[in-house]
């Protein structure tokens, strides 16, 4: 019997399970009464499964806007901020840049930079654009704090890949564009949906920035929406524990898609630089 596999595999149960449970319990939380929540124990089942707490939850606290709003600004930030960064990715680690490594210090040197720090900057420079209170003045910033990291990480990813390629498709007669798009990106294809998720799960959840940029609850996203219900409704227990389910399943479902590359791509351009 191999007893590091069987430790390996104990040990993955258990953070599992440490990880698991407390979704559990808002789970069963918001299938539960009021009186349920406070007088039982948290593992236990409903006596009467409240599934009216989630139309409750989605009509006070305008779960399908705040959705919405989330929704559009995930889709366009996401796919639009992968691209721009493995344009740049591919630029730097395939093309011949003079000065590409002090080029991408610079560039990874943004990811650096803490959101608290630029959250004053970032107001007065909205504000003054007109941009405050907007989607579009969330979107900027978050491509701007996100572009960083994934040029990082899909330099080091383009870098793996053999040059042979290259060479065989100048031969060709193949133009660097096309270079990028039939050949490097499809190989990419992990990478990019690990950068995917991660960076749709990071902009879905992003708070800081939203609070400070977004004023009026009609602009409002998923996490602001849910501070907002929890200090009008926080003791309405089984809606607020819906609100916070129904605010995780599109993380889910996007995981679930991807997850399929997420182990292979997750890391991957962190092995070549």
């Amino acid at each position: 019997m191999d007893w590091i596999s069987v430790g390996l595999w104990i040990a993955l149960v258990i953070v599992s399970f440490m990880w698991l449970m407390p979704f559990v319990f808002i789970l069963l939380s918001s299938l539960k009464t009021q009186s349920e929540i406070v007088t039982n124990l948290p593992w236990t089942l409903p006596g009467v499964w409240q599934f009216q707490n989630y139309a409750r939850a989605a009509e006070t606290g305008d779960i399908w806007t705040l959705g919405l709003n989330s929704a559009l600004i995930a889709l366009v930030k996401v796919p639009l901020g992968i691209f721009i960064a493995a344009l740049c990715a591919f630029a730097l680690a395939r093309l011949k840049v003079r000065w590409h490594r002090i080029i991408l210090g610079i560039i990874a040197m943004g990811a650096l930079v803490p959101v608290q720090v630029a959250l004053g900057p970032l107001f007065s420079m909205m504000l003054q654009f007109d941009l405050l209170n907007t989607k579009v003045g969330v979107l900027l910033p978050y491509l701007a704090f996100g572009i960083s990291f994934q040029v990082f990480i899909l330099y080091g990813f383009f870098r793996s890949v053999p040059r042979e390629l290259d060479e065989a498709a100048i031969l060709d007669g193949a133009s660097s564009w096309r270079l990028f798009w039939q050949i490097v990106v499809p190989l990419a294809k992990p990478a990019l949906a690990a950068l995917f998720i991660l960076d749709f799960v990071g902009t879905w959840n992003e708070y800081p920035m939203a609070l400070a940029l977004l004023q009026t609850h009609d602009q409002f996203t998923v996490p602001l929406g849910i501070t907002s219900f929890q200090h009008e409704h926080g003791a309405d227990y089984g809606a607020m524990n819906a609100y916070i389910v129904l605010s995780v399943l599109p993380v889910l479902l996007v995981y679930l898609m991807f997850q399929r590359y997420f182990v292979n791509g997750a890391f991957s351009g962190a092995v070549k630089g």
